[in-house]
Parts: structure tokens; sequence; C-alpha cells
């Protein structure tokens, strides 16, 4: 008898060993599935049509679980119905040449017999959690497994707040050392990130803290504490995209400061210059009317008697200037 399709999407079907491992498992061993077989996890890309009709008409789940799974937008979220459970989260972006605030949505629902996972895009924590069961260290149940998938989410995390530590602390050293070319829209840039990341994390965090405390009977007390110091992590996490965000602020205040600073510096240059020249242009402008009367205009030595004074009224204004501590 020929082997049934899997549908479109399905990305993987894996069934825990119970030590560690795990057996991929071909279409038909997944329809004739039992829970004393041990755990069964099937991860789909919800973009396909035939996974979307499978969820609908052969996964056995209600529809707003099945809504839930296939969403295109979703925030970070806990449900819990009886022993069932559905949790939305969300993972940074390592992706080669992606954004690691652009972040990728992770939905998964399970009765603690088997887990029903998809995603659009991939996930870096994913691979994680395949690596350790292929070499035999992984999780042995539903709830090892959503407690280690949910922790290499929040592990991955931690390289990208590095990052935007490093950034912010560039920013600042440059600031202040006085340059402020392209700096504003770089500090823009990187306040957006912080903005993007706390956007999921904030609720996430309460997402946790939720699983945590649902009354779930399949999820043991050890695995609880095991998410509430994943949730410690991530609350630190938070706390540490705030600083940055707060230090961004205070990196673009300082130079919006600078640059009105120099802005003064320029202005108050011209406004010397003008105040010195004004009474000269006056006085030049006076000895260039083109009238009769005008002193000095038979004589050899005006010329230079009129640039003494030039020098004279300026050195005097100088010395104003300077008295009034305006120099």
């Amino acid at each position: 008898m020929a082997e049934s399709a899997a549908p479109d999407g399905l990305i993987h079907a894996f069934l825990l060993d119970g030590s560690g491992g795990r057996r991929q498992l071909g279409w038909d061993e997944v329809q004739q599935w039992h829970p004393e077989h041990g755990c069964l996890w099937l991860h789909f890309n919800f973009e396909e049509h035939e996974t979307v009709a499978w969820l609908e008409n052969a996964s056995g789940l209600n529809e707003i679980a099945v809504n839930a799974l296939i969403s295109e937008e979703t925030r970070p979220r806990t449900l819990n119905r009886g022993d069932n459970l559905l949790l939305a989260l969300r993972g940074v972006n390592l992706s080669p040449g992606c954004e690691p605030e652009d972040m990728v949505s992770l939905r998964i629902w399970s009765d603690g017999k088997r887990l029903i996972s998809t995603r659009r895009r991939k996930l870096v924590s994913t691979e994680d959690v395949i690596e350790e069961l292929e070499a035999g260290s992984g999780p042995c149940n539903a709830a090892q497994l959503l407690v280690s998938w949910i922790d290499r989410v929040v592990l991955r995390m931690n390289d990208t707040i590095e990052q935007l530590e490093d950034e912010v602390l560039a920013l600042e050293e440059r600031v202040l050392s006085g340059e402020t070319s392209g700096m504003r829209v770089q500090i823009a840039q990187l306040r957006k990130k912080t903005i993007f990341l706390r956007r999921y994390l904030a609720p996430q965090r309460e997402a946790m803290t939720r699983l945590a405390n649902e009354n779930l009977s399949w999820l043991d007390e050890m695995n609880r504490l095991r998410l509430r110091e994943t949730n410690d992590r991530q609350t630190r996490y938070i706390e540490e995209v705030d600083e940055i965000r707060d230090r961004a602020a205070l990196a673009q205040e300082e130079l919006f400061t600078r640059v009105s600073e120099q802005m003064n510096e320029r202005s108050y240059i011209f406004t010397v210059v003008a105040t010195i020249f004004l009474p000269l242009g006056f006085f030049t402008g006076l000895m260039g009317i083109n009238v009769g009367g005008m002193p000095g205009v038979e004589s050899h030595a005006a010329f230079w008697v009129v640039v003494a004074i030039c020098l004279g009224v300026t050195g005097g204004l100088a010395l104003v200037l300077r008295f009034k501590r305006w120099l």
C-alpha cells in the first residue's frame, strides 16, 4: 500500500523517543499515531493551503486554535482550555540579510501528548532544538520540548541586545567627541530598533508569566521553574532594551544641544562681525557719496586717513566688546 502524501507545508514530523532523541515519521505513521507511542511534534509552514486544510479538517483542533495557528499577525499571548495550551511567541530574526528587530512569529498548540507548531519564516531557535534532538540530548516529552524551545527563543536574543549596546556606546562616544555628521539618522534608527523589540518583548513577558502559572497537568513544577528562570532572563533583556532606548534618547538630546551650541557660536560670530562692520559700512558709504564739498577729494593722503579712521573705529569697537565681555 502506497504511503499517503504529507500536506504541503509540513516541515517535519518528529516522534520523541523519551530519551532525548527523535524519529522522523512518515505521514502514514502520523495518521496512525497514538499518545502511548510518545510525544508527536508536527511543525508546519501555515502559508501552504494544504496545511491550512489539514488543520481545519483533520487536526482535531477547535476553530479558535486553528485560527491562532494560521493567523497572519499575532502578538505574544497564552491561552488555555483545560489541558490544551495555545501559545504565540516572537523571536529575533537572525536570517542573513534581515534585521533582528523584524521579529519572527511562532505559534504553538499542545495538549501534553502532541505539539503542533506553525511559522512563516525560519527561526534559528527551532534549529537549535532539532540539533539537540539529533544529538540525543534534547527534550523527552511535550513539556520539556515547550520549555526548551522557549528558552532557546529567549537565549537567542542575547547577541542582539549586546549588539544594540555596542551601537549605543559607539554613538555616545561619537557625540561626546563632537562628531555630528549623520548622527541624527543613526540615533533615530537605533531608537526605532528598541521600540520594535520592546513592542513584542513586553507582552511576551506577560505571556510567559501566565504560562508558568497556568493549571496544566502535564507541565510539572521543575519545568515551571525553568520557565520562570527563562522569563527572568527575558525581563533583564527588556530592562536592557529600555536602558539602550534611554541612552539613545540622551545621546540625541546631547547631539541637539551640541548642534544648537554650534549654531549659536556661528550666529554670535556673525553678529560680532556685523556689529563691527555696520558703522564702517555707514562711514565708507558716507564718504563715497558723489556730491560736491567732500573733504580730501584733492588730497593724496586722504585715502590713508580714511583707512586709519576705519582701523581706529574697528579697534575701538573691539575694545568696547572686550570690556563688556562679549568677546
